[in-house]
C-alpha cells in the first residue's frame, strides 16, 4: 500500500494549465476600430470676484462638434472625438478616450446669461460665466449715528 500526498491546490493548478493553454493557443481578431466607453472630461471650476469659469481639456476635438447651453443655473457642455484608425500598422491597446462626452454643472449662483462666453484654445475650452449683480459681493459703508 502506498501513501499518496493530498494537494489542495492540484485542480487549481490543473485549471490555470487549461485557461493558459487556451489563451496561449487563441490568436485576436484584428480590431478596426477601439471600443468607446465613458469619458470623464477633466474640469477646473473657478470662482473669480466678477464671474464664474470653467476650463475643459478636450485635446483633438473638433471645435464644430462642442455644444455649450445654460438653462437657468445649470450649464451643459458636450461634444465628441471620434475615434480615428491608425495610418498604418493595427491598433492592439488604446488608453486615450474618444466617443461623446456629456458635463453638466449646477452653478448656484445667477449668472448673466446673455454676457456668457466660450472659447476654444490650443484644446483647452473656457466658458466664462459673468455673476448677476445680484450676486456678486458688495461693500457696505458703515455710518455712524449721531
Amino acid at each position: 500500500m502506498s501513501l499518496t500526498l493530498f494537494d489542495p491546490f492540484a485542480d487549481l493548478t490543473h485549471l490555470r494549465r487549461q485557461i493558459n493553454r487556451l489563451l496561449d493557443d487563441s490568436t485576436p481578431a484584428p480590431r478596426t476600430e477601439a471600443p468607446a466607453r465613458p469619458w470623464a472630461v477633466p474640469v477646473d471650476l473657478i470662482e473669480e470676484e466678477e464671474a464664474v469659469v470653467v476650463k475643459m481639456d478636450l485635446p483633438g476635438v473638433d471645435q464644430a462638434s462642442l455644444d455649450v447651453n445654460l438653462n437657468q443655473d445649470e450649464l451643459r457642455i458636450s461634444g465628441e472625438r471620434p475615434w480615428k484608425a491608425p495610418e498604418t500598422g493595427k491598433c492592439v491597446h488604446t488608453e486615450r478616450p474618444h466617443g461623446q462626452f456629456y458635463r453638466a454643472f449646477r452653478l448656484g449662483i445667477p449668472v448673466q446669461a446673455d454676457t456668457v462666453t466660450a472659447s476654444y484654445k490650443e484644446g483647452v475650452l473656457t466658458v466664462r460665466l459673468p455673476k448677476a449683480d445680484v450676486a456678486k459681493p458688495r461693500r457696505v459703508e458703515v455710518k455712524s449715528v449721531v
